[in-house]
Protein backbone atom coordinates (compact mmCIF):
# COMPACT_ATOMS: atom_id res chain seq x y z
CA UNK A 1 0.00 0.00 0.00
CA UNK A 2 1.24 3.30 -0.91
CA UNK A 3 1.26 6.51 1.09
CA UNK A 4 -1.49 8.42 -1.25
CA UNK A 5 -3.87 4.88 -0.87
CA UNK A 6 -3.49 5.45 3.21
CA UNK A 7 -4.39 8.81 2.47
CA UNK A 8 -7.78 8.08 0.52
CA UNK A 9 -8.78 5.73 3.46
CA UNK A 10 -8.40 7.94 5.99
CA UNK A 11 -10.35 10.64 4.02
CA UNK A 12 -12.62 8.46 3.70
CA UNK A 13 -13.14 6.90 7.75
CA UNK A 14 -13.41 10.13 8.40
CA UNK A 15 -16.23 11.35 6.02
CA UNK A 16 -17.97 8.19 7.66
CA UNK A 17 -17.56 9.27 10.93
CA UNK A 18 -18.59 12.89 10.20
CA UNK A 19 -22.31 11.29 8.28
CA UNK A 20 -22.84 8.85 11.24
CA UNK A 21 -25.94 10.00 13.48
CA UNK A 22 -27.03 7.69 16.20
CA UNK A 23 -24.70 5.89 18.95
CA UNK A 24 -24.67 2.21 17.25
CA UNK A 25 -23.17 3.17 14.41
CA UNK A 26 -20.38 5.25 16.06
CA UNK A 27 -19.31 2.12 17.59
CA UNK A 28 -19.91 0.50 14.65
CA UNK A 29 -16.99 2.14 13.10
CA UNK A 30 -14.46 2.13 16.24
CA UNK A 31 -14.95 -1.54 15.39
CA UNK A 32 -14.06 -1.10 12.32
CA UNK A 33 -11.13 0.80 12.15
CA UNK A 34 -9.77 1.06 15.87
CA UNK A 35 -11.27 -2.24 16.74
CA UNK A 36 -9.35 -5.32 17.74
CA UNK A 37 -9.67 -6.50 13.93
CA UNK A 38 -10.23 -3.31 12.34
CA UNK A 39 -7.98 -1.86 9.38
CA UNK A 40 -5.74 0.29 11.67
CA UNK A 41 -4.48 -2.82 13.52
CA UNK A 42 -4.33 -4.86 10.34
CA UNK A 43 -2.21 -2.48 8.33
CA UNK A 44 0.11 -1.96 12.04
CA UNK A 45 0.60 -5.72 12.41
CA UNK A 46 1.58 -5.64 8.07
CA UNK A 47 4.49 -3.15 8.87
CA UNK A 48 6.70 -5.96 8.47
CA UNK A 49 5.93 -6.27 4.67
CA UNK A 50 6.50 -2.59 3.88
CA UNK A 51 9.78 -1.80 2.33
CA UNK A 52 12.46 -0.85 5.04
CA UNK A 53 12.93 2.19 3.36
CA UNK A 54 9.19 3.24 3.52
CA UNK A 55 8.67 1.71 6.86
CA UNK A 56 9.23 5.04 8.73
CA UNK A 57 6.85 7.02 6.75
CA UNK A 58 4.49 4.90 6.95
CA UNK A 59 4.62 3.98 10.45
CA UNK A 60 3.73 8.02 10.71
CA UNK A 61 1.15 8.09 8.65
CA UNK A 62 -0.45 4.98 10.14
CA UNK A 63 -0.33 6.40 14.05
CA UNK A 64 -1.80 9.61 12.60
CA UNK A 65 -4.59 8.44 11.08
CA UNK A 66 -5.47 6.72 14.18
CA UNK A 67 -4.99 9.70 16.57
CA UNK A 68 -7.21 11.54 14.13
CA UNK A 69 -10.04 8.66 14.07
CA UNK A 70 -9.91 8.03 17.91
CA UNK A 71 -10.56 12.11 18.29
CA UNK A 72 -13.39 11.82 15.74
CA UNK A 73 -15.23 8.94 16.89
CA UNK A 74 -14.59 10.47 20.94
CA UNK A 75 -16.26 14.30 19.66
CA UNK A 76 -18.79 12.31 17.52
CA UNK A 77 -19.95 9.54 20.72
CA UNK A 78 -20.55 12.93 23.14
CA UNK A 79 -22.39 14.41 20.69
CA UNK A 80 -24.35 11.04 20.28
CA UNK A 81 -24.89 10.47 23.75
CA UNK A 82 -26.55 14.03 24.37
CA UNK A 83 -28.73 13.62 21.66
CA UNK A 84 -26.64 15.69 18.85
CA UNK A 85 -26.80 18.58 20.97
CA UNK A 86 -23.81 20.54 22.98
CA UNK A 87 -23.00 19.83 26.33
CA UNK A 88 -22.69 22.75 28.03
CA UNK A 89 -19.53 22.68 30.57
CA UNK A 90 -17.66 25.08 32.32
CA UNK A 91 -14.12 24.33 31.63
CA UNK A 92 -12.69 27.08 33.94
CA UNK A 93 -14.36 25.19 37.11
CA UNK A 94 -11.59 24.02 39.19
CA UNK A 95 -11.72 19.78 38.84
CA UNK A 96 -12.13 17.46 42.08
CA UNK A 97 -9.47 16.48 44.35
CA UNK A 98 -9.01 13.52 45.16
CA UNK A 99 -6.82 13.46 48.27
CA UNK A 100 -4.46 10.08 48.81
CA UNK A 101 -5.54 8.18 51.92
CA UNK A 102 -3.06 7.36 54.75
CA UNK A 103 -2.24 4.67 57.08
CA UNK A 104 -3.81 4.67 60.34
CA UNK A 105 -2.18 5.19 63.16
CA UNK A 106 -1.95 1.63 64.66
CA UNK A 107 -0.63 0.31 61.21
CA UNK A 108 2.13 2.97 61.10
CA UNK A 109 3.36 1.84 65.04
CA UNK A 110 3.37 -1.62 63.70
CA UNK A 111 5.18 -1.80 60.77
CA UNK A 112 7.51 1.31 62.05
CA UNK A 113 8.07 -1.30 65.21
CA UNK A 114 8.81 -4.33 62.66
CA UNK A 115 11.20 -1.73 60.86
CA UNK A 116 12.92 -0.84 64.35
CA UNK A 117 13.37 -4.44 65.64
CA UNK A 118 14.46 -5.42 61.86
CA UNK A 119 17.22 -3.62 62.22
CA UNK A 120 18.79 -5.93 65.11
CA UNK A 121 17.82 -8.79 64.06
CA UNK A 122 14.49 -9.57 65.06
CA UNK A 123 11.96 -11.12 62.21
CA UNK A 124 7.95 -11.14 62.48
CA UNK A 125 6.51 -14.25 63.79
CA UNK A 126 2.43 -14.77 63.84
CA UNK A 127 0.05 -16.63 65.31
CA UNK A 128 -3.93 -17.77 65.63
CA UNK A 129 -6.22 -15.18 67.65
CA UNK A 130 -8.00 -18.36 69.14
CA UNK A 131 -5.92 -19.91 71.50
CA UNK A 132 -5.88 -22.97 73.82
CA UNK A 133 -5.24 -23.02 77.63
CA UNK A 134 -1.26 -24.35 77.20
CA UNK A 135 -0.36 -21.51 75.02
CA UNK A 136 -2.25 -18.51 76.33
CA UNK A 137 -2.01 -19.70 80.26
CA UNK A 138 -0.01 -22.73 81.26
CA UNK A 139 3.21 -22.97 78.99
CA UNK A 140 3.57 -19.23 80.29
CA UNK A 141 3.42 -20.17 83.86
CA UNK A 142 0.49 -18.59 85.16
CA UNK A 143 -1.22 -20.74 87.58
CA UNK A 144 -5.40 -21.96 87.13
CA UNK A 145 -6.03 -19.58 89.92
CA UNK A 146 -4.63 -16.79 88.37
CA UNK A 147 -7.18 -13.82 87.88
CA UNK A 148 -6.57 -13.59 84.19
CA UNK A 149 -8.26 -17.16 83.80
CA UNK A 150 -11.46 -16.22 84.88
CA UNK A 151 -14.21 -15.54 82.31
CA UNK A 152 -14.55 -12.14 84.06
CA UNK A 153 -11.75 -11.50 82.67
CA UNK A 154 -11.09 -13.28 79.44
CA UNK A 155 -13.11 -14.60 76.35
CA UNK A 156 -13.43 -18.07 76.99
CA UNK A 157 -15.70 -20.86 74.45
CA UNK A 158 -15.90 -23.86 76.46
CA UNK A 159 -12.79 -25.19 78.80
CA UNK A 160 -10.12 -24.82 76.54
CA UNK A 161 -10.59 -22.74 73.61
CA UNK A 162 -10.25 -18.42 74.17
CA UNK A 163 -9.23 -15.30 72.41
CA UNK A 164 -5.56 -14.81 73.25
CA UNK A 165 -4.78 -12.50 75.88
CA UNK A 166 -1.76 -11.35 74.70
CA UNK A 167 0.31 -12.63 71.46
CA UNK A 168 2.55 -14.65 74.23
CA UNK A 169 1.36 -17.67 72.99
CA UNK A 170 3.01 -16.54 69.82
CA UNK A 171 6.30 -16.43 71.61
CA UNK A 172 5.49 -20.29 72.49
CA UNK A 173 4.26 -21.90 69.60
CA UNK A 174 7.63 -20.32 67.87
CA UNK A 175 9.92 -21.78 70.62
CA UNK A 176 8.18 -25.39 70.27
CA UNK A 177 8.83 -25.15 66.35
CA UNK A 178 12.29 -23.94 66.33
CA UNK A 179 15.41 -24.78 68.21
CA UNK A 180 17.51 -21.48 69.73
CA UNK A 181 18.93 -19.01 68.43
CA UNK A 182 15.32 -17.60 68.22
CA UNK A 183 14.99 -13.26 67.85
CA UNK A 184 11.25 -12.63 67.21
CA UNK A 185 8.59 -9.67 67.61
CA UNK A 186 5.16 -10.97 67.38
CA UNK A 187 2.60 -7.89 66.36
CA UNK A 188 -1.03 -8.75 66.82
CA UNK A 189 -4.41 -8.12 67.43
CA UNK A 190 -5.19 -9.68 71.46
CA UNK A 191 -8.39 -9.65 73.53
CA UNK A 192 -9.84 -8.44 76.87
CA UNK A 193 -12.94 -8.17 78.74
CA UNK A 194 -11.93 -4.70 80.20
CA UNK A 195 -13.51 -1.54 79.22
CA UNK A 196 -12.79 0.84 82.39
CA UNK A 197 -11.60 4.19 80.79
CA UNK A 198 -10.83 5.92 77.84
CA UNK A 199 -7.20 3.78 77.76
CA UNK A 200 -8.80 0.30 77.93
CA UNK A 201 -10.33 -2.11 74.95
CA UNK A 202 -11.81 -5.01 74.87
CA UNK A 203 -9.79 -5.31 71.56
CA UNK A 204 -5.99 -4.13 70.90
CA UNK A 205 -2.87 -4.98 69.74
CA UNK A 206 0.29 -5.95 71.44
CA UNK A 207 4.09 -6.35 70.26
CA UNK A 208 5.87 -8.71 72.13
CA UNK A 209 9.47 -9.47 71.46
CA UNK A 210 11.34 -12.75 72.27
CA UNK A 211 15.27 -13.52 72.29
CA UNK A 212 16.57 -16.92 73.35
CA UNK A 213 20.64 -18.10 72.95
CA UNK A 214 22.50 -20.58 73.67
CA UNK A 215 25.22 -18.16 74.67
CA UNK A 216 24.50 -16.15 77.74
CA UNK A 217 21.75 -13.35 77.36
CA UNK A 218 21.40 -10.78 80.25
CA UNK A 219 19.15 -7.77 81.46
CA UNK A 220 21.33 -4.91 80.18
CA UNK A 221 21.24 -6.63 76.53
CA UNK A 222 17.62 -6.31 76.94
CA UNK A 223 17.36 -2.57 78.50
CA UNK A 224 20.17 -1.92 75.28
CA UNK A 225 17.58 -2.97 73.00
CA UNK A 226 14.78 -1.11 74.37
CA UNK A 227 16.30 1.72 74.26
CA UNK A 228 17.18 2.05 71.45
CA UNK A 229 13.61 1.16 70.33
CA UNK A 230 12.13 4.20 72.33
CA UNK A 231 14.87 6.66 70.76
CA UNK A 232 13.86 5.32 67.57
CA UNK A 233 10.33 5.52 67.91
CA UNK A 234 10.01 8.44 70.09
CA UNK A 235 13.19 10.73 69.91
CA UNK A 236 16.74 11.11 70.58
CA UNK A 237 15.23 12.88 73.80
CA UNK A 238 13.64 9.89 75.46
CA UNK A 239 15.25 7.83 78.00
CA UNK A 240 14.01 4.46 79.61
CA UNK A 241 13.74 3.45 83.49
CA UNK A 242 13.12 0.03 84.44
CA UNK A 243 11.02 -0.65 87.53
CA UNK A 244 11.17 -3.95 89.38
CA UNK A 245 7.81 -5.78 88.75
CA UNK A 246 6.10 -8.95 88.39
CA UNK A 247 5.11 -11.52 85.63
CA UNK A 248 4.22 -15.08 86.00
CA UNK A 249 6.40 -16.00 82.69
CA UNK A 250 9.41 -13.69 83.78
CA UNK A 251 12.14 -13.38 86.64
CA UNK A 252 13.30 -10.80 87.00
CA UNK A 253 10.69 -8.73 85.60
CA UNK A 254 10.82 -4.92 85.31
CA UNK A 255 8.07 -2.07 84.02
CA UNK A 256 9.88 0.00 81.47
CA UNK A 257 9.12 3.72 81.24
CA UNK A 258 9.79 6.04 78.99
CA UNK A 259 10.14 9.71 79.87
CA UNK A 260 6.70 11.44 78.99
CA UNK A 261 6.64 12.94 75.39
CA UNK A 262 4.46 16.06 76.45
CA UNK A 263 6.88 17.89 79.38
CA UNK A 264 10.17 16.29 78.36
CA UNK A 265 10.30 14.93 81.87
CA UNK A 266 9.70 17.79 84.05
CA UNK A 267 6.32 16.46 84.89
CA UNK A 268 2.29 17.18 83.58
CA UNK A 269 -1.05 16.23 84.11
CA UNK A 270 -0.32 13.50 81.04
CA UNK A 271 2.10 12.02 82.90
CA UNK A 272 0.96 12.84 86.35
CA UNK A 273 3.46 15.01 87.59
CA UNK A 274 6.00 11.86 87.67
CA UNK A 275 7.74 12.73 84.25
CA UNK A 276 7.27 9.13 82.91
CA UNK A 277 5.08 7.05 81.73
CA UNK A 278 4.44 3.16 81.80
CA UNK A 279 5.06 1.45 78.21
CA UNK A 280 5.74 -2.04 78.34
CA UNK A 281 6.25 -5.12 80.56
CA UNK A 282 9.76 -6.87 80.12
CA UNK A 283 12.11 -9.62 81.86
CA UNK A 284 14.05 -12.50 81.78
CA UNK A 285 12.46 -15.65 80.67
CA UNK A 286 11.45 -17.77 83.39
CA UNK A 287 13.40 -21.61 83.42
CA UNK A 288 9.61 -23.10 84.25
CA UNK A 289 8.70 -21.34 80.54
CA UNK A 290 11.52 -22.78 78.83
CA UNK A 291 10.65 -26.61 80.17
CA UNK A 292 7.47 -26.12 79.05
CA UNK A 293 8.21 -26.16 75.74
CA UNK A 294 11.25 -28.40 75.77
CA UNK A 295 14.35 -26.24 76.51
CA UNK A 296 16.50 -26.77 79.03
CA UNK A 297 16.89 -23.96 81.37
CA UNK A 298 20.61 -24.68 81.98
CA UNK A 299 22.08 -24.72 78.15
CA UNK A 300 19.25 -21.17 77.25
CA UNK A 301 18.83 -17.76 78.32
CA UNK A 302 16.74 -15.01 76.98
CA UNK A 303 14.51 -12.11 77.78
CA UNK A 304 10.96 -11.21 76.60
CA UNK A 305 9.25 -7.88 76.52
CA UNK A 306 5.43 -6.96 75.36
CA UNK A 307 3.94 -3.32 75.13
CA UNK A 308 0.20 -2.20 73.66
CA UNK A 309 0.53 -0.77 69.82
CA UNK A 310 -2.69 1.95 71.25
CA UNK A 311 -0.38 3.33 74.13
CA UNK A 312 2.71 3.85 71.58
CA UNK A 313 0.01 5.60 69.28
CA UNK A 314 -1.38 7.64 71.83
CA UNK A 315 2.09 8.57 73.26
CA UNK A 316 3.28 9.52 69.72
CA UNK A 317 0.73 11.51 68.46
CA UNK A 318 -1.11 12.47 70.93
CA UNK A 319 -4.33 10.87 71.47
CA UNK A 320 -6.29 10.97 74.64
CA UNK A 321 -8.65 8.71 74.00
CA UNK A 322 -8.49 4.96 72.94
CA UNK A 323 -11.69 4.51 71.49
CA UNK A 324 -10.85 7.38 68.51
CA UNK A 325 -8.74 4.50 66.82
CA UNK A 326 -11.86 2.52 66.04
CA UNK A 327 -14.66 4.75 65.47
CA UNK A 328 -13.34 5.40 61.94
CA UNK A 329 -13.76 8.89 61.69
CA UNK A 330 -12.49 10.42 58.78
CA UNK A 331 -12.06 13.97 60.39
CA UNK A 332 -9.95 12.19 63.34
CA UNK A 333 -7.73 10.11 60.89
CA UNK A 334 -7.09 12.81 58.37
CA UNK A 335 -5.18 15.08 60.50
CA UNK A 336 -2.42 12.18 60.91
CA UNK A 337 -1.88 12.34 57.29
Amino acid sequence: MTLAELENMKAESLREIAAAGAAADVEALRVKYVGRNGSIPALIKAMKDVPKDDRPAFGKAVQAWRAEVESALAAKGAGAQSGGKSVDADLTLPGRWRSLGVKHPLTRVIEESAEIFGRLGFTVADGPELENRFNNFTALNTPPHHPSQDRSDTFWFGDDCLLRTQTSPVQIRTMMANKPPIRVICPGRTYRRDTTDATHSANFHQIEGLYVDTKPVSLADLKSVLAYFAKAMMGDGVTVRFRPHFFPFTEPSVEVDFTCHVCKGKGCNVCKQSGWIEVAGAGMVDPRVFRHVGYDPEQVSGYAFGFGVERIAMIKYGIPDIRWLYENDMRFLSQLG
